[in-house]
């Protein structure tokens, strides 16, 4: 038994090794996979992060958060949710695809209807 640990019989309670008395392999396996769907949920991005991700500008952020009424907060900068970025990115899908500004809002409002809240982060 590594670590100096009492078997369990002898001491009565379970003992955990510590980290430095764990071989690598043992603290890996340790670990299991992430959710990042579930945790991205709680992101918020600012304006300029979301122009970067969208890969549109200022200006036209916002533009069409105030004609596609995409929900922000804050006062003196606007705070985007994932929710509000995956609106954007539709938009701005839509608008490559050839559609008018309009239409692309629509489309967007359409897509989220039927696919519900950021369109399954868990399924991309």
């Amino acid at each position: 038994m590594s670590g100096g640990a009492i078997p369990l019989a002898a001491r009565g309670s379970i003992s955990f090794p510590k980290w430095g008395d764990m071989a690598y392999g043992d603290q890996v396996d340790l670990l299991e996979p992430v959710n990042l769907a579930a945790h991205l949920l709680k992101v918020e991005l600012y304006l300029g992060q979301v122009c970067q991700i969208a890969g549109i500008s200022k200006m036209q952020l916002d533009y069409w958060t105030n004609k596609a009424q995409i929900p922000t907060k804050g006062r003196k900068q606007r705070i985007y949710d994932v929710d509000a970025l995956e609106t954007v990115m539709l938009i701005k899908q839509a608008k490559d695809r050839g559609l008018n500004l309009g239409a692309a809002i629509d489309a967007a409002k359409r897509f989220r209807e039927r696919h519900g809240r950021a369109a399954a982060a868990v399924s991309r």
